[in-house]
């Protein structure tokens, strides 16, 4: 029997469809997983001309996160860092001037090294912080053909030096450093190269405490007034190509389709602006402040490593650095050659008016207007119209089967996931399986629901459906694009080729009206199922790891979501298929798929939902309180999988006696316990446990005196209304101190706009390695009828010795918490066989009324 005929069966129809469903996710896999061939030599052995090297980028990136270390902000070896970078820096300028010397070339480079203060307000998470900081440092380096116009427009380029409490940081961000490194080396050693418009390397040294290097930069450095267009540096996983996930330009949209493997889509571009993901970078300060267009690129596969101790080189995948150095290079290239978009990139852009879709699909980059976008939207919309028009008159039967289908293959999905969650309490039992787990678990009972739902409409015409398929595509794309949505391409990358395929159909395949080929499918699915992988799989890269720190909210709700919707995406011939097959075939399918469902359950109820690559975040604080002078050991998650409150418990027997039982406490704005986090403490699950001091009898607190909070130039106008007062917070010893407080400020040094009420505040400091004292002024209006004793302040901060392992190198000058993190962490990998990442730090807080 012909393919051409509709009255194949269930089985030789799935056969002859096979080809399709295992060839388009290969090719997009490839795609996806593509990296270049590592490069270990500087120079390229045919053409004799400087290349990027992988081996030079990871000796950078191993230097500052093994040999330094955890660069904290604040710790010795985030100073260590600054004088290892200066040194670096200088000797590049040495070498840029050597080559100006010997060739004449025009090059010219300057450097600085920019030490400041300020202060700058960073709402996250729907929270208010304010960010004061102290002599924290860049590094700076401005490549140019040493003349004024070459200078007067300039390209950033921007990655950090530090990294966060728990985490060496080899990806995130030492890689980038590597990066932009080879990059200055590449350029000044091409023969004949010279800037039409400057680059400016900013080697930032206080991103991780919350963008304070490159708030410094942009509001305080001489030559920040020339940056027009800005490319951010950043890693949040260790492996595969590095995704373009915000672009605020079509300009530098366009400059990035020139790199030589754009990898990016609007897609991720509107995701990552809706808030979705609940991550930010120094992206946010430089259009803030600087208010100029630019990139944020990332390397995001293997997020399981993002901010965990196992961000090492050893665990970046081979080729990761050398594509992200060629296609950064390629950029500066291209935006600092002559007639380039960099001098009409001025400052006062609103990338809001950004209306373009762009995507790369396979090895090629598609880039066009919103306006192209509507207008082939549209046409797209008004063929499928008059292809369908044979079967109009049981469209409104055909689209509800189509929507019923997609309601059923996500309410399926999600039924499962509350099973897995609170029936058998095997919630993420996926997570360390990764997103392949997760299709697994998800992706048949997602099938199920579609193909059910078809049940009830089993005796609706095949080609009704098909062409309800097509036209809901073409509306949804049409309609998305009219909102200004750039994401309605994936809609329309849907509908094209099914508008083919039905055009095919009827006028090339079949001579009977009504009739529906097989080929019709192949060549319907092909695209779909190809652009739905390429989509499918890097966001699901990204949402599973991301669950392992979101705290206590449905994950196995928000995969089974993400992995049906992504699905219908990618199949969306689906419900068409089933009313192909028959009502008997129809049925069949379903106890098959009902099968699988049931054997995934019983396979994952099984599984444990950790493993030694993908470890469950464990958040440790040794607090010791000033004020009461009680010790206690705060421990939180900040994932909602099953086995947290047992292994608290088992941690308190363990290190705590029959005495002190874990106690579960509240987390909102006024736990101070954990404000050295705050506000990603609101995604936590904490718990309390109380410390014996028997056993630590001769210990004597250094901390009473040192921590203090004391006024100065203290005011009371009694017929104001008012008091002011400078507040010196002395922290000797300590890091990220945090101060949080209930009042009516009038006035103060942070920002010209505090709350106008009664309110709660909170202000984080970082600071470089020594400096030991902040102030902060405050004009408060005193409360109407209440006495004026006094202002409450909860403060703590880190013990700069006691953060294990970045200091068990001087693991005695920690005391008490150090001593407790070395046999907490040995029995933490023992009891839980590796699968748990601690964070562990000693804080000092208290109250003090000032």
């Amino acid at each position: 029997m012909s393919l051409l005929s509709p009255r194949w069966g269930l089985g030789r129809s799935l056969v002859a469809l096979g080809g399709v469903l295992v060839l388009a996710p290969l090719i997009a896999l490839r795609t996806i997983h593509y990296l270049p061939e590592p490069q270990t030599a500087l120079t390229d052995a045919l053409t004799g001309l400087p290349q990027i090297s992988e081996a030079r980028i990871l000796g950078v990136a191993k230097y500052l996160s093994e040999d330094i270390g955890y660069r904290t902000v604040g710790t010795y070896e985030h100073a260590l860092a600054d004088k290892w970078m200066v040194g670096q820096v200088e000797e590049a300028k040495r070498h840029c001037e050597r080559v100006v010397r010997e060739t004449g070339r025009k090059l010219e480079c300057e450097i600085w090294r920019q030490q400041g203060s300020g202060t700058h307000r960073f709402d996250m998470m729907g929270k208010r912080l304010y960010k004061t900081y102290h002599n924290v440092t860049n590094i700076v380096v401005r490549v140019s053909d040493g003349t004024a116009e070459g200078k007067k427009h300039a390209l950033l380029l921007n990655a950090h030096l530090d990294s966060t409490l728990p985490s060496p940081g080899a990806a995130d961000d030492a890689i980038s450093v590597g990066i932009m490194l080879d990059c200055m080396r590449v350029l000044v050693d091409t023969p004949g190269w010279s800037p039409a418009h400057a680059v400016i390397f900013l080697f930032n040294h206080a991103e991780e405490s919350l963008q304070d290097g490159s708030h410094l930069f942009s509001t305080q450095h001489e030559v920040a007034h020339t940056v027009r267009a800005v490319i951010n540096l950043e890693a949040a996983g260790t492996t595969g190509r590095e995704l373009l996930f915000q672009a605020t330009s079509e300009e530098m949209v366009e400059a990035y389709s020139h790199t030589p493997r754009p990898f990016g889509t609007i897609m991720a571009n509107d995701v990552f602006n809706s808030g979705v993901l609940l991550s930010d970078t120094d992206f946010r300060q430089f259009e803030e402040y600087l208010d100029v267009p630019g990139l944020d690129i990332a390397i995001v596969g293997n997020s399981y490593l993002y901010h965990m101790r196992k961000d090492l080189v050893e665990n970046i995948e081979a080729g990761v650095a050398q594509n992200m150095g060629e296609n950064v290079l390629a950029l500066i290239r291209h935006l600092t050659a002559p007639g380039s978009a960099i001098p009409t990139l001025k400052a006062g852009f609103e990338h809001k008016r950004m209306h373009l879709v762009f995507f790369g699909y396979l090895s090629h980059f598609f880039m066009y207007s919103f306006s192209t976008a509507k207008i082939m939207y549209g046409a797209l919309l008004a063929g499928s119209l008059a292809l369908t028009r044979p079967v109009w008159h049981g469209q409104r039967r055909g689209m509800v089967a189509v929507l019923a289908g997609l309601v059923g293959s996500v309410l399926a999905p999600n039924g499962l996931a509350l099973v897995m969650h609170y029936v058998l309490g095997k919630g993420m039992s996926w997570f360390a399986g990764g997103h392949f787990a997760a299709i697994a678990l998800y992706g048949p009972v997602a099938l199920l629901g579609g193909f059910a739902s078809q049940l009830i409409f089993s005796a609706t015409d095949e080609k009704t459906v098909f062409a309800a398929t097509l036209l809901l595509q073409s509306l949804f794309a049409f309609g998305v694009q009219l909102l200004n949505i750039g994401s309605a391409a994936v809609f329309f990358i849907d509908a094209l080729p099914i508008v083919v395929a039905l055009f095919v159909n009827d006028f090339v395949l079949t001579t009977r009206k009504g009739e529906m080929s097989l080929w019709t499918y192949a060549l319907g699915s092909f695209l779909p199922l190809l652009s739905g992988t390429l989509i499918m799989v890097p966001t699901l890269e990204v949402f599973v790891p991301l669950t392992g720190r979101l705290g206590d909210v449905p994950a196995d709700n928000i995969v089974a979501s993400g992995v049906s919707v992504l699905g219908a995406l990618a199949l969306p011939l689906v419900i068409p298929f089933a009313h192909r097959v028959g009502r008997k075939s129809l049925w069949r399918l379903v106890l098959v798929l009902s099968g699988v469902t049931l054997l995934n359950a019983w396979i994952h109820a099984r599984k444990e939902p950790f493993d030694d690559m993908h470890q469950k975040r464990l958040f440790v604080l040794y607090l010791e309180n000033v004020t009461t002078h009680e010790h206690h050991l705060h421990i939180a998650a900040a994932d909602g999988a099953p086995g947290f409150p047992a292994l608290v418990e088992d941690i308190a027997g363990a290190f705590a006696g029959s005495q002190s039982a874990a106690r579960a406490v509240v987390m909102n704005d006024y736990n101070a316990d954990w404000d050295a986090l705050y506000p990603f403490s609101a995604f936590l699950s904490p718990y309390k446990i109380a410390l014996p001091l028997a056993a630590d009898a001769g210990y004597v607190s250094p901390w009473t005196t040192a921590f203090s909070l004391t006024a100065v130039n203290d005011v009371t106008d009694l017929a104001a209304g008012t008091r002011s007062f400078t507040l010196v917070v002395a922290h000797p010893g300590l890091i990220w101190t945090v101060i949080a407080f209930d009042a009516h400020v009038l006035k103060w040094n942070l920002d010209d706009n505090p709350p106008a009420e009664h309110a709660r505040h909170h202000v984080k400091e970082a600071s470089f390695y020594g400096v030991d004292t902040w102030t902060l002024d405050l004009v408060v209006r005193l409360p109407a009828g209440a006495d004026t004793g006094g202002i409450l302040f909860n403060f703590i901060g880190l013990q700069e010795n006691a953060m294990w392992p970045g200091k068990k190198a001087v693991k005695a000058a920690g005391g008490p918490p150090m001593a407790l993190f070395e046999r907490l962490d040995a029995w933490l990998d023992e009891h839980t066989r590796g699968t748990v990442d601690a964070m562990l730090m000693g804080c000092v807080g208290g109250v003090a009324v000032v």
